[in-house]
C-alpha cells in the first residue's frame, strides 16, 4: 500500500520492553526519515527502557507506559497526539489492544491469531530465516518504504560518556579492554561463572587484555564471582543505568556477551562484539553487525532448544570451545589467534 507523504506528520513505533529488541527496533528509524522528512518520530517504550531509545536523533519523542498500566490510560494518551500511522513491532496481545484503541489512521502490526482485528494493515507473521532486526522491516514494505539502511543503533548522552571516560581513565588507562557481560534474560542463555574464568584465563594468556565486567541488575552474583576470582586482570564496573551501561561498553576494544540486550547495545555501538549461544539461535538473534560473531556448540542433541530453564547440565555453554572462542577473538580484535 502506498500513502501519500505529505499526509503523514506523526508516526508511532510500538516496541515496549526487551532492550535488545528495541535496539534492533532501531533498523526502520533511516528508512522511515527518508521516506517521510517531515514526520515526527515517536517510540512507545516501558519505563525502564526509555534509554534506549531518548538520545536518538531520529527520534522525536519517547512516551512511557508501566508494565500494568491500564490499557486504556495508555490508548487515551496515544490518542492526543493524533498518529497518522501507528507500527506495532512488538504484535503481542496488549500492544494489539493499544493499537486498536490508539485513533491512528494507519494501523500495521503482525498478523498473529487473535491479533488480526487490531491492524488495517497486516503483515504475514512468518519469520523464516530473517534476523530479528529484519523481521521489523516487514512492516515497511506493506508500506513499500523503501530499504534503503540496515544499520541499528544506539545513542548515550553526554554525561554518562563523562562518567565512562572519568573511570576508564582512574581504572585502566591505555590498557587493551576485552568487555565481559554476563547477562541475560533466561537462565540458560548466561554463560556459567565458572566457564567465564575459565575464557577469561585463557583470552588473558593469548592476547594479554584486561577485563571490565560490564553487568546489571540480576548480573550481581555471577559479576561477583568472576571478579572475586580474577581480581588483578578483572575491573567492575559501578552501578549504571543503560545508558551508561553503553558508554562504558563503548570503550572496549571488544566484548564477549552472552545474548542479551547489552550485546546487542555492543553491535549498535559498532564495537567488536562475540557472542556465546546455546538456546537461542544466533542466525536469527546473534550481534548484527559487520564485525561481530558468535560461538556456539552446534553439535549438541539439544542446542537452540529455546527452553528458560535447561532440563540438562547446561552443556551448551559448558562445553562451549574455547580454541573456537580464542580464533574469533583474535581476528575481532585484528590480531594473529
Amino acid at each position: 500500500m502506498q500513502i501519500n507523504k505529505s499526509d503523514i506528520n506523526k508516526i508511532l513505533l510500538i516496541k515496549p520492553r526487551g532492550i535488545g529488541d528495541i535496539v534492533l527496533s532501531t533498523i526502520v528509524l533511516q528508512n522511515l526519515k527518508e521516506h517521510f522528512p517531515s514526520a515526527e518520530i515517536h517510540y512507545l517504550v516501558e519505563e525502564f527502557a526509555k534509554d534506549s531509545v531518548e538520545n536518538n536523533p531520529l527520534v522525536d519523542k519517547v512516551i512511557t507506559m508501566r508494565k500494568s498500566e491500564f490499557v486504556l490510560n495508555v490508548a487515551n494518551r496515544l490518542r492526543k497526539e493524533k498518529y497518522d500511522i501507528l507500527f506495532d513491532l512488538y504484535s503481542n496481545p496488549r500492544t494489539a489492544q493499544i493499537t486498536f484503541l490508539s485513533g491512528a489512521k494507519f494501523k500495521i502490526g503482525y498478523g498473529y491469531k487473535g491479533r488480526r482485528y487490531a491492524y488495517n494493515i497486516k503483515v504475514d507473521s512468518g519469520r523464516g530465516n530473517l534476523h530479528s532486526a529484519e523481521h521489523n522491516l516487514e512492516l515497511l514494505k506493506a508500506l513499500d518504504i523503501p530499504i534503503t539502511s540496515k544499520e541499528i543503533s544506539y545513542y548515550f548522552s553526554s554525561e554518562a560518556k563523562e562518567k565512562a571516560d572519568s573511570f576508564f581513565d582512574k581504572t585502566v588507562g591505555e590498557k587493551t579492554v576485552v568487555g565481559i557481560i554476563p547477562s541475560g534474560g533466561w537462565a540458560s542463555k548466561r554463560c556459567d561463572k565458572e566457564k567465564w574464568i575459565e575464557i577469561i584465563k585463557e583470552v588473558k594468556n593469548k592476547f594479554n587484555s584486561h577485563f571490565i565486567i560490564l553487568w546489571g541488575p540480576g548480573d550481581e552474583e555471577d559479576a561477583n564471582y568472576i571478579h572475586n576470582n580474577l581480581p588483578e586482570i578483572t575491573t567492575l564496573i559501578p552501578p549504571s543505568t543503560v545508558d551508561e551501561l553503553a558508554a562504558f561498553i563503548s570503550k572496549c576494544k571488544m566484548v564477549i556477551a552472552n545474548d542479551s540486550g547489552p550485546m546487542h547495545i555492543a553491535a549498535a555501538l559498532n564495537v567488536p562484539v562475540l557472542g556465546l549461544f546455546g538456546p537461542t539461535d544466533p542466525q536469527k538473534h546473534g550481534p548484527y553487525s559487520g564485525n561481530s560473531d558468535y560461538v556456539i556448540k552446534s553439535d549438541l542433541h539439544c542446542i537452540i532448544c529455546n527452553k528458560l530453564v535447561c532440563p540438562y547440565n547446561h552443556e551448551c555453554m559448558t562445553q562451549l570451545p574455547v580454541d573456537e572462542i580464542l580464533t574469533k577473538t583474535g581476528k575481532l580484535l585484528n590480531e594473529k589467534a
